[in-house]
């Protein structure tokens, strides 16, 4: 082998390995020769020889295999003029050239699986995507704007602008929708580009499974040598302490190959528990946007979209006026509930022969209804509100007129106004006896602050949501 294919060797390395691994253990590397199957580097130290060999060795040996070139083994020889190699590596294993030689053992099935890592991804990429999730099908409002014109940049493909994009909302707003939608655009306009999407529980499995068998450095290989990297529910991995690391290794790895990566979970990096800082700072530095719960304008727009859908399968069937209105108002809070109950209501109708009014929307989709009429109590808001903000529940209720206590006060207020049907009175009298002029006023100062303040705006929200999962 030349200098010159061992330079170009070295280039794919570092699109492997990262920036960080490449300086401090590959590019020290210095070939030597390769002799009867056995590739022989020189290393500053025999500590290196012993590193590169553990961690690095299945990868080397993969990409000298697939330049063709008869390596079975790799040695690592400590330069003449390097430190003495330590008095406790003496007992290292000895290549055949001489004392100083340390040499690199490996199976010949970890080369076969090495060489294999391009069929392995190619497998993985068939992952399957929901060929009903893409951009034409989703349908867009308010609350998600934002993260389908990020996702739309994505899909677009081109310079990466923005890593990591993470979709973070709650169940059911379209998370998973956009993930797929952003696969199959790349797939589209670039059939040859390496986009690898999985859950983050196939992420830790895949993991776990590379441990059990002895081949992490096929793992890192697969992972760190995709165009596109895209992680669902990445909450999952939050408290494995050893699947994080090797996220953080893997995230920095694309990130310096300037990989485009792609996260969704079903809440702010900062907010996920259990969830290392160095990663939450990783997914905090590119784009995060918040799918927000969908408003009553969107909703109707999904219906009346799923409906045109539905018309292929049942072309007979005939819904009458106010029907689509009825579910958009009252099935609020889960836009795949909202989905699987129109599919229900077009299924029912063509077995019974009938068309879809409101009589049989009631009857055929009763424990739906139910389900979506829980009722949210002024104690609840209240309880919720006293734990958001770190203050007692008296302190809510009591006469304390403290900024810290009266803020709080008021978005309880508020939120008693928007999610519950008692009066301002009934409200005032739950805080300490309150005049209703005193809830009016607390309820309108919220709303001021909601278009202007942006931290009050999202406590609202995540109250909000909070108190209707």
């Amino acid at each position: 082998m030349t200098e010159e294919k061992w330079g170009q060797l070295r280039n794919r390395l570092l699109k492997t390995v990262g920036q960080n691994n490449f300086t401090t253990w590959i590019e020290p590397l210095e070939f030597d020769a390769v002799d009867g199957g056995v590739a022989v580097f020189k290393v500053p130290t025999n500590f290196m020889g012993n590193y590169v060999s553990q961690n690095f060795a299945d990868l080397i040996l993969h990409e000298l295999t697939m330049a063709g070139e008869p390596v079975q083994r790799l040695a690592f020889r400590v330069a003449a003029n390097s430190p003495a190699r330590p008095v406790e590596q003496a007992a290292a294993p000895a290549y055949a050239g001489g004392q100083e030689d340390l040499e690199v053992l490996t199976a010949p099935a970890a080369v076969s699986a090495a060489a294999a890592g391009k069929d392995t991804l190619e497998a993985l990429q068939a992952a399957p995507l929901d060929p009903r999730f893409t951009f034409d099908s989703f349908v867009v409002g308010k609350p998600n704007e934002l993260a389908h014109a990020a996702a739309r940049r994505v899909g677009e493909g081109g310079p990466v602008t923005f890593n990591p994009l993470v979709l973070y909302g709650g169940v059911g707003l379209g998370k998973t929708h956009l993930m797929h939608a952003i696969a199959w655009e790349l797939k589209e306009k670039n059939p040859a580009l390496n986009v690898l999407y999985l859950s983050a529980e196939q992420f830790m499995y895949r993991f776990v499974q590379a441990l059990r068998e002895r081949k992490m450095m096929d793992f890192k290989h697969l992972f760190r040598s995709v165009d596109v990297l895209m992680v669902d529910d990445v909450q999952f991995i939050a408290g494995k302490d050893s699947t994080q690391e090797e996220f953080f290794h893997t995230f920095n790895a694309l990130v310096d190959q300037n990989k485009q990566i792609i996260i969704s979970a079903d809440r702010a990096p900062g907010e996920i528990k259990d969830l290392e800082d160095r990663v939450k700072s990783r997914l905090q530095c590119g784009l995060v946007v918040d799918l927000h719960p969908t408003d009553y304008e969107l909703r109707l727009g999904i219906l009346q979209t799923k409906v045109q859908q539905q018309r292929e399968t049942y072309p007979d069937l005939r819904i009458a006026d106010g029907v689509l209105e009825f579910l958009a108002h009252r099935i609020s809070t889960n836009v795949r509930v909202l989905e699987g109950a129109l599919t229900r209501l077009f299924a029912f109708a063509s077995l019974v022969g009938r068309e879809i009014d409101m009589d049989l929307t009631q009857d055929c989709l009763a424990d739906v209804l139910r389900a979506s009429e829980r009722k949210i109590t002024v104690e609840e808001i209240q309880r919720k509100v006293s734990e958001y903000y770190n203050i007692r529940m008296s302190d809510i209720i009591g006469p304390k007129r403290l900024r810290s206590y009266a803020r709080p006060r008021q978005v309880a207020m508020y939120l008693c106004k928007q999610l519950t049907s008692r009066s301002l009175p009934e409200i005032g009298r739950r805080f300490g006896g309150r005049d209703h002029t005193t809830v009016m006023h607390g309820v309108k100062r919220i709303e001021e602050l909601k278009l202007t303040d942006g931290q009050i705006a999202e406590d609202v929200e995540m109250l909000r949501r909070a108190l209707e999962a």
